[in-house]
């Protein structure tokens, strides 16, 4: 989407309604995991946000579901991600499967972890 979106809620409006459940569903697991963090839009993209810096955005696609950027993981957890991924700082979903909300629960709170803040 070329499109400029005030707001998280403008993003995801703009998509069907089956695209705005599963991006309200990352978003309410996101909140969940890090509920210090806030919101905006950076990079034309729905941005979860730490001690004003960009933590975590996420994005709509034709076919799946983006977020960026990917925490450090260790090995156990880097194998779990594997399937998701599509590139090295990137997890890929499929709009056609349910989304993994434990996986993105875990990332969240490990980029919440490796920044620094005990308070999320």
């Amino acid at each position: 989407m070329t499109r400029q979106f005030a707001t998280i809620d403008e993003y995801i409006r703009a998509f069907p309604v089956d695209v705005q459940l599963s991006l309200e569903q990352v978003r309410q697991t996101a909140q969940n995991a890090a509920p210090t963090a806030g919101e905006t839009i950076s990079y034309a993209m729905p941005t979860f946000t730490l001690n004003g810096r960009d933590l975590l955005h996420f994005a709509a696609w034709k076919r799946y579901l983006s977020l960026y950027p990917l925490p450090a993981t260790d090995d156990a957890f880097a194998q779990e991600l594997a399937p998701y991924r599509a590139a090295k700082s990137t997890a890929r979903f499929s709009l056609a499967e349910p989304i993994p909300c434990e996986i993105i629960a875990r990332l969240m709170a490990l980029l919440v972890a490796q920044r620094g803040n005990t308070d999320a």
